[in-house]
C-alpha cells in the first residue's frame, strides 16, 4: 500500500553556518526520505531557516543591515550547502514568512478560544547596559539543580534540567558580561501543565524512541510548568495578534515552520492537499528528525498545542544525538569546527554521507568522526568492496565480450542478496543505517569471494573456459546492481553514475528482482576516488607556531646524506594492493613484463623488471603492492604508471612482494 509522508529536519538557526554537526541530522532525515521514495511512496521534505529571536535582530544590528537582509544572505548560504550536500528538499523555507505568520495566528487564537492562554506578571532578567529583557541564551550562570557552571538560562546541558533564568545561580549578560536586574513584565503563557494526561498517552504512544521516553517521563513526573510564549520589544518575530509590543517567542513559531513550509510547497504544487497531512483526521505520516537538546520543545510543547488547535500531531519524532571530532567537540583553535562548505571545498559529499550512515542507530548516543577511521571505512567498504566488483568486471565485458552480459544469471549469490532486500529495508524503515550498511558490505563480501575463486582472470585464457569468463563477469555486474540499489538512499551519486554505466533507467526498490540479460552497458570510468590521507588531513587547520630559525639550520646541516629520509617523507609514499589482471613480456626488453594491474577502482600498466624469475602465466591473479603515486614514467615501450615492489639479488631470485590472501585491490598498506 502507497503511504503518504511528510519528512521535516529541524530549522537550523539563522545565525551562522552549517557545520558537520548540523549535517548529520539532515543526512539521517535525507537518508529515510530517498529510501521512501525509491519503495514507491508520496514522500514529501521541507525545512526552513528559523529566523526569528533576539539573536538575530543583535547580529543584523551589529552588521549594520536589517534582520530581513541578514536572514537573507544566511539562508543563500544554508541552501547551497544543503543541495551540494545531495539533500533532496522539496522545499527549503523560512520561518519569517506570511505561511508561517497566518499558522502562528490561527495556532495562537485557537488555543486562546480553548482557554489553553493565560497572562501572569513576569520577574524577567533585564540587561540595564544594552536596554533589553534578555532572551535566555543570553544569560549564563550556575546550574539550580546540578551546580554545572556556565549554563544557559533555560536548560541545563549537563542534567538536562529546565528552569526559569531568573533560576540561575550568579547570573551575568552575554551581552554585555554585566550583571542583570530583575525587572516585572506581563507575559502570555500556554497553559501546558493542563495537558499532561494527554502527554502521557501520546509519548507512550509508540512514537519516541525508548530513550527519549524514559527522558519526558521524568519530567511528566516531576510536573509541567506552564510555558510562555511572549517577548517584549525590540524583538524580531510576528507580534501576537491584540497584544501591542509583545512577540511570540521564537520556539513557538519554530515549529510551525514544519507547517509553513508545507503550506508553501501545497500552494505551489497542484493536487496536494495541506489538510491531507496536517488536519485532525489526517491519515498521512509525519516525521521529525531532531537532536537531542530540543526534545522537550517537539515532544512536550508541540503535540500539546498541535493537539490543542485542532492539527494533528507527529506520527514519529526521531531523535540522534550529538558528534565529536576525533574523541572532542568541535573546536575552531583545534580546527575541528568543520564547516559544510570547508568540507566541501575538500572532499565529495558522500564520502561523509556513508560515514554517518555507518554510525547511525536508532539510538540517541554521540557519535564520533575519527578522521583516520573515517577514511578507511570509505576506502574499504566503497571503494575496495563495492566499485571493486564493478571496476574488476567491467574491463573484461568491455574488451572480450562486445560490451554486452550474458543471456542469464548463473550464480545462487543472485537470489540470496536479493531475497535481503525486506530485511535491509526494515533497517532503513527503522533508522537502523549502521546495521543495513553491515549487512550491505557484508554482501559485497561475498560477490568478491564468488569472483576471486572464479578468477575471470584465469578463465579468459583459454578457449575451454572463455564464456565461463563471460559469465562470472556479467553474474558480477548483476550482482553490483543489487548493491547499488541497496546504497542508493545514501549514495545517490554514485547510485547515478552507475545506472549511466550500467545503462539501465533510475533504479528504484522493487528492481531488486529483475535481472540484466544479454544487455549492454556503457564504458566504465571509474565511480567513486580513493579517499587519500593528505584530503583527509587538510580538513582539519591547527595553528603551528613560528619555527626555530637554529633548529632549522641544524636540521639542514644533519640531512647532507642523500641516503637518509625522514619519516615525514616515507609517509608520502602512497602503497597500495594490486591484482595482476595480467603479464606479458614486453617486445625488445630483455627484463621488462607489462603488467596490468587492478586497484580497486582502476587499472593501470606497469612496467616492471622481473622477467627472469617469473612467466607471465604464473602472475596472473596473484597479489602484489604497488606505489601508487609515482609519477608516470614515459619509456620506449609506453608510460609505465607506478612501480610494483619486489627482493632479491637478482636473476631467478627476485621475489615480488605479495600480501595475505584476505588483502584487497585498492587497499592502502600501512
Amino acid at each position: 500500500m502507497t503511504r503518504s509522508i511528510l519528512v521535516t529536519s529541524a530549522l537550523p538557526y539563522a545565525n551562522g553556518p552549517i557545520h558537520l554537526g548540523h549535517m548529520l541530522e539532515h543526512v539521517q532525515s535525507d537518508i529515510f526520505v530517498r529510501f521512501q521514495r525509491m519503495r514507491g511512496h508520496k514522500t514529501y521534505f521541507v525545512c526552513a531557516d528559523d529566523t526569528h529571536g533576539t539573536g538575530i535582530m543583535l547580529n543584523a544590528e551589529a552588521e549594520g543591515t536589517t534582520p530581513e537582509a541578514h536572514i537573507e544572505v544566511v539562508a543563500a548560504a544554508h541552501r547551497a550547502d544543503f543541495q551540494d550536500f545531495l539533500i533532496s528538499y522539496d522545499c527549503y523555507h523560512s520561518t519569517h514568512s506570511e505561511e508561517n505568520k497566518a499558522l502562528s495566528e490561527t495556532i495562537y487564537l485557537r488555543l486562546k478560544e480553548n482557554n489553553a492562554i493565560r497572562k501572569a506578571s513576569v520577574a524577567q532578567l533585564y540587561d540595564e547596559q544594552k536596554s533589553l529583557f534578555l532572551a535566555d541564551r543570553f544569560v549564563k550562570g550556575t546550574c539550580p539543580k546540578c551546580g554545572a557552571p556556565d549554563q544557559y538560562g533555560d536548560n541545563c546541558d549537563q542534567c538536562s534540567a529546565t528552569y526559569a533564568a531568573t533560576d540561575l545561580i550568579e547570573p551575568k549578560s552575554t551581552l554585555s558580561g554585566t550583571t542583570p536586574v530583575i525587572r516585572d513584565s506581563e507575559h502570555i503563557f500556554f497553559k501546558l501543565s493542563d495537558e499532561t494526561e494527554f502527554l502521557k498517552r501520546w509519548t507512550s504512544s509508540g512514537t519516541l524512541q525508548e530513550a527519549v521516553k524514559n527522558k519526558i517521563d521524568e519530567w511528566l513526573d516531576d510536573g509541567l510548568h506552564d510555558w510562555d510564549i511572549s517577548r517584549d520589544a525590540p524583538y524580531f518575530g510576528f507580534e501576537i495578534p491584540g497584544e501591542p509590543g509583545k512577540y511570540f517567542y521564537v520556539w513557538l513559531d519554530a515549529p510551525i515552520g514544519y507547517m509553513g513550509s508545507f503550506r508553501y510547497l501545497c500552494d505551489a504544487t497542484p493536487n496536494l492537499d495541506f489538510d491531507e497531512f496536517w488536519g485532525p483526521d489526517s491519515t498521512a505520516e509525519v516525521h521529525h528528525f531532531i537532536g537531542k537538546d530540543i526534545i522537550n520543545f517537539h515532544t512536550l510543547f508541540w503535540p500539546a498545542m498541535l493537539n490543542l488547535s485542532g492539527f494533528r500531531t507527529p506520527t514519529r519524532v526521531q531523535v540522534h544525538g550529538f558528534i565529536t571530532i576525533n574523541g572532542e567537540k568541535m573546536s575552531k583553535s583545534k580546527g575541528t569546527f568543520i564547516t559544510a562548505r570547508d568540507y566541501l571545498e575538500h572532499l565529495s559529499p558522500e564520502y561523509l554521507r556513508y560515514y554517518y550512515a555507518s554510525k547511525l542507530s536508532n539510538s540517541v548516543s554521540d557519535m564520533d568522526i575519527n578522521l583516520e577511521d573515517f577514511q578507511q571505512k570509505v576506502n574499504a567498504d566503497l571503494v575496495g568492496k563495492v566499485v571493486n566488483i564493478a571496476s574488476r568486471c567491467a574491463g573484461f565485458i568491455h574488451k572480450q565480450f562486445d560490451s554486452t552480459l550474458s543471456q542469464k544469471v548463473e550464480t545462487p549469490l543472485f537470489a540470496l542478496i536479493s531475497a535481503k532486500h525486506e530485511a535491509i529495508a526494515e533497517l532503513y524503515e527503522q533508522c537502523e543505517y549502521s546495521k543495513a550498511m553491515r549487512e550491505i558490505m557484508a554482501l559485497a563480501d561475498q560477490a568478491n569471494q564468488f569472483i576471486a575463486e572464479e578468477a575471470p582472470w584465469q578463465l579468459i585464457k583459454s578457449d575451454d573456459t572463455r564464456e565461463r569468463a563471460h559469465q562470472v563477469c556479467s553474474d558480477g555486474l548483476n550482482l553490483f546492481r543489487l548493491l547499488i540499489i541497496y546504497l542508493k538512499p545514501v549514495l545517490p551519486a554514485l547510485a547515478a553514475r552507475a545506472e549511466a554505466f550500467l545503462n539501465v533507467a533510475p533504479l528504484s526498490w522493487q528492481d531488486h528482482a529483475g535481472q540484466l540479460t544479454g544487455h549492454r552497458i556503457n564504458p566504465f570510468n571509474p565511480l567513486l576516488a580513493r579517499l587519500e590521507a593528505k584530503q583527509v588531513e587538510a580538513l582539519v587547520s591547527v595553528p603551528v607556531e613560528a619555527a626555530n630559525p637554529a633548529t632549522d639550520r641544524e636540521a639542514a646541516d644533519d640531512s647532507t646524506d642523500s641516503a637518509i629520509i625522514d619519516i615525514d617523507t616515507f609517509n608520502q609514499v602512497d602503497l597500495r594492493i594490486a591484482r595482476v589482471i595480467a603479464a606479458k613480456p614486453v617486445e625488445g626488453a630483455d627484463k621488462l613484463l607489462e603488467l596490468t594491474l587492478d586497484l580497486g577502482d582502476h587499472e593501470r600498466r606497469v612496467f616492471s623488471g622481473i622477467k627472469s624469475a617469473y612467466q607471465p602465466d604464473s602472475l596472473e591473479g596473484k597479489l602484489t603492492v604497488v606505489v601508487a603515486n609515482l609519477a608516470p614514467r614515459k619509456m620506449k615501450f609506453g608510460v609505465s604508471e607506478g612501480m610494483v615492489l619486489a627482493a632479491g639479488p637478482g636473476g631467478a631470485d627476485i621475489f615480488l612482494i605479495s600480501p595475505d590472501s584476505g588483502a584487497t585491490p585498492g587497499m592502502k598498506v600501512t
